[in-house]
């Protein structure tokens, strides 16, 4: 007779408890119905970021990496990536990501009540994120070092069983679409005076089937208090408008 997973249950019990989430959490695909009713397959995005994904939209159990791309600004992108879905009442979860700071994460749209933070899973880190990925919407996952094809295709499957969205953080095998930040700058900083105001990212995005196609969009973020820039697309000089 199979002996049980204690380790398995041991994590699943530990994360419901500390991250308050007792009595929450389910299956993700139950979740559909407060996001956007029975059935539905896309979490919404930020306007800027939906040409850069099939359906406009993170389709329940697809695999959309974030990684660090020819300019600084991956941890931006992921949070202007889980920003609309969360306000929307989508669960999020991040594992692995210490650095992530939780003012950042408001400032861009994310509801702190529904989002879990895993700063520090340890070598148990595929445990957790699946045990995750079996009752949220979305779940981020920074891995200390190099996945390999067999571990990144078996929580894809994980995502795409349960009906929630896998976003790896980092260098990922197989994903559905990769997102990279490939230009940045500021706005707001005269010659020794004045504040950061905005930034402006540019992110491209390639992937498979649908997404085989390379594409970029640009990102305008707000900072600190300044006030919030209005979402849209600002097409790269002969970039095609879809």
């Amino acid at each position: 007779m199979a002996q049980p997973d204690v380790s398995r249950s041991t994590v699943v019990a530990g994360l419901v408890h500390g991250t308050g989430l007792t009595g929450l959490v389910r299956p993700a695909s139950e979740h559909a119905d407060r996001v956007g009713g029975a059935g539905e397959r896309m979490l919404p995005v930020r306007p800027e970021l939906r040409r850069l994904l099939p359906g406009g939209g993170l389709r329940r159990g697809s695999t959309v990496a974030v990684r660090d791309g020819a300019a600084p600004g991956s941890v931006s992108v992921l949070l202007a990536l889980l920003a609309a879905a969360s306000a929307a009442g989508s669960w999020c979860a991040v594992v692995g990501l210490p650095t992530l700071g939780a003012v950042a994460a408001a400032e861009t749209g994310i509801a702190l009540d529904r989002l879990a933070l895993v700063p520090h899973p340890g070598p148990e880190w595929p445990s957790v994120a699946a045990a995750l990925l079996d009752g949220l919407d979305i779940v981020v996952a920074a891995p200390p070092g190099p996945v390999g094809a067999s571990l990144a295709g078996r929580l894809a499957a994980r995502a795409r069983q349960r009906g929630s969205v896998l976003v790896p953080y980092g260098q990922w095998a197989g994903a559905d679409v990769t997102l990279e930040p490939v230009g940045s700058s500021w706005q707001g900083l005269g010659e020794g005076h004045g504040r950061l105001a905005r930034r402006r990212l540019v992110v491209a995005s390639h992937g498979r089937g649908a997404a085989a196609r390379p594409r970029q969009a640009t990102l305008w973020l707000p900072v600190g208090t300044a006030p919030a820039v209005p979402d849209v697309v600002v097409p790269l000089r002969g970039e095609e408008v879809a």
